[in-house]
């Protein structure tokens, strides 16, 4: 598979996912991923992005329960 700006070749790797929300961080250090060899680009599948989103989910439900309201 190439990346259609760079016409880089992708390749199954990994790579770091990380986000701020709600005065948190969650850091995912290997997330599988296709990874451009020439520039860098991630791309997440399906599988690996509903993971991440169920992660967050389950983040924002255990911040409500610990967070001091402002």
């Amino acid at each position: 598979m190439k990346r259609i700006h760079c016409q880089g070749k992708m390749e199954r790797g990994t790579a770091p996912f990380n986000v701020d929300r709600n005065g948190s961080h969650l850091l995912f250090d290997k997330v599988a991923a296709w990874v451009c060899r020439q520039c860098g680009e991630v791309y997440f599948e399906v599988g690996e992005v509903n993971s991440i989103q169920s992660a967050i989910l389950a983040l924002d439900g255990q911040v409500e329960k610990i967070a001091i309201p402002a």
